[in-house]
C-alpha cells in the first residue's frame, strides 16, 4: 500500500535533526536557470549524494556507472557525493530542511518518508509513467506518499534465508522445519541459528523481528492505525521467542560476532538481506552456502528499499530528471544491478551468466521483490524509529522473562498510539 504520512507530520523531529556541516554538498547547483523537472534539461552540473558511493565494494561501480552518463550527453554533468552511512540522513535533511542539499539523492525509507511529508521533496507523479517503464508493481507501491509519487526504487536488497550447505544440505521449507533444524545443528559450540536480540542493537532488531511478524501474517499497523497487538504480530513474535528459548542461537553475542561465527561455519542459518552476500564471500570466499526464501507461513518478508529522489530546493529538476530516465533504461538498469550485487533494481532485468554461475541462488532473491515490505511503520514512516524502540524494548523484555508476549505488545500499543495522537 502507498505510505501516508502521519497526521502529526513529525516527520524531521522524528529524527532528531540537529545542524551539521555540509560535507562535500554545499547548496543545490545554480550555474544556470533550472526548470520544474518537465522539460528538457538546459546545461547544468547537479549533485547526486548516496552513502552506497562511499561503499568500498559498490561505490566505484556507481561511480563508473556516473560517468557513463556524463559520458553519453555535453548537456548534464553529474558529481557524485559520499556521506557516511551513519550520518548520511541527518545530514542531508538538515541541508534539504534549509533550502540547500544536492540535487539527486538516494535515501533510505524512514528518510524518504520524513522527507517526503514535509514537503522536500519534488513530486514525480506527472513524470514517472510506471506502466510504461515497467516498474516492479511491489516495491513501487511504496513511491508514494499521501498519493503522489515522489521517488523511484533505485535499489531493492531483499530478505532470505542465509544457510550453511555443509551444515544443512537441504533447506526447511516450513516453520516446522526451520526450528527442527535449528535444534539439529546446534551442537557445543556450533549453533543452528543466529538473530540480534540485544538491546544495543534495536536497528537490527527490528529488522530481525520483522521478519518474523509478515511471516505470520501481521503487520505494524493497516495504513492508518497502528496494529502492534494484533493476533498476527504477537503470533509472529512468539515464533521468534520460541526459537529464542529453545537455545539454538549464541546469546549474547552481537551480530558483527554471529556473522563471523556463519563466515567459519559455526552458525547454520540467518535470515538477512541480498547486501550479505558480498560480505559473506568477503569474511570466506570457500564459504559452501546458499539461500532460500525465510520458511515462514506466509510469503512476505522485510526488504532494503532504497529511491532515488529530487531535492525540491534543486534549480536544475529537468537536468536531475534526465539522469533518473536515463538510469531506468533498460541497459543501465541491467549495469545498476550488477553494480548492486544481489539486490534488485527498479524493473525486472535478467542475471548474467557469469552472476548466476558465481550465485546460483540470486533468481531466488530476485524473486521476492514482488512480496519485499519496507522496515517502516506504514503510514508513519517518519515515526519509525520511535515506535521501533517502544517495540524492541517491550520485545526484549518478553524475552527475558519480564512479561509474555501479548503484554508485551498491549504495552508497545498503547504507548505507541499515545506517541502518534490516536
Amino acid at each position: 500500500m502507498p505510505v501516508r504520512s502521519s497526521r502529526r507530520r513529525t516527520a524531521l523531529s522524528a529524527l532528531a535533526l540537529t545542524a551539521v556541516t555540509a560535507i562535500g554538498l554545499g547548496g543545490c547547483s545554480s550555474d544556470t536557470s533550472g526548470g520544474d523537472g518537465g522539460g528538457e534539461p538546459e546545461p547544468a552540473t547537479i549533485t547526486f549524494a548516496a552513502s552506497t558511493l562511499g561503499d568500498p565494494g559498490r561505490g566505484p561501480g556507481l561511480e563508473a556507472l556516473i560517468e557513463e552518463y556524463n559520458s553519453s550527453q555535453d548537456v548534464v554533468t553529474v558529481e557524485p557525493a559520499s556521506v557516511p552511512y551513519p550520518t548520511f540522513g541527518q545530514t542531508v535533511l538538515t541541508q534539504m530542511g534549509g533550502g540547500e542539499g544536492p540535487d539527486l539523492v538516494r535515501f533510505d525509507m524512514p528518510e524518504f518518508s520524513a522527507a517526503a511529508a514535509s514537503g522536500l521533496l519534488e513530486p514525480l507523479g506527472d513524470k514517472i509513467d510506471a506502466e510504461e517503464l515497467d516498474l516492479i508493481p511491489g516495491p513501487d507501491e511504496y513511491m508514494s506518499v499521501d498519493g503522489e509519487r515522489y521517488g523511484v526504487i533505485f535499489e531493492a536488497s531483499n530478505y532470505g534465508m542465509f544457510y550453511n550447505a555443509d551444515l544443512i544440505p537441504e533447506p526447511p521449507t516450513t516453520f516446522e522445519e526451520f526450528v527442527d533444524v535449528a535444534k539439529s545443528t546446534t551442537s557445543g559450540d556450533t549453533y543452528g541459528l543466529a538473530f540480534r536480540h540485544l538491546q544495543a542493537e534495536e536497528p537490527g532488531v527490528w529488522q530481525d523481528i520483522f521478519n518474523y511478524v509478515l511471516g505470520f501474517g501481521g503487520n505494524w499497523s493497516d495504513g492508518e492505525k497502528l496494529t502492534l497487538n494484533s493476533p498476527e504480530v504477537v503470533e509472529g513474535l512468539e515464533a521468534y521467542q520460541e526459537l529464542y528459548d529453545a537455545n539454538v542461537i549464541p546469546k549474547g553475542t552481537d551480530a558483527a560476532t554471529f556473522r563471523k561465527m556463519f563466515a567459519t561455519g559455526k552458525v547454520g542459518m540467518e535470515l538477512n538481506n541480498g547486501g550479505y552476500v558480498t560480505a559473506t564471500v568477503a569474511a570466506n570466499p570457500d564459504l559452501n552456502f546458499s539461500v532460500a526464501r525465510i520458511p515462514f507461513p506466509e510469503q512476505k518478508q522485510g526488504a532494503l528499499l532504497a529511491p532515488i529522489v529530487i531535492n525540491a530546493n534543486s534549480e536544475h529538476k529537468d537536468a536531475a530528471l534526465d539522469f533518473i530516465n536515463w538510469m531506468l533504461e533498460p541497459e543501465q538498469q541491467v549495469s545498476l544491478q550488477e553494480v548492486l550485487g544481489a539486490s534488485s533494481v527498479a524493473t525486472p532485468t535478467e542475471r548474467s551468466a557469469e552472476s548466476l554461475e558465481q550465485y546460483p541462488f540470486l533468481p531466488v532473491l530476485d524473486e521476492l521483490t514482488e512480496s519485499g515490505v519496507p522496515q517502516i511503520v506504514v503510514g508513519f514512516g517518519a515515526q519509525t524509529p520511535e515506535i521501533r524502540t517502544i517495540v524492541v524494548s517491550e520485545v526484549l523484555a518478553a524475552l527475558q522473562g519480564q512479561q509474555d508476549m501479548q503484554t508485551a505488545m498491549d504495552n508497545a500499543q498503547e504507548q505507541a498510539e499515545e506517541l502518534v495522537g490516536q
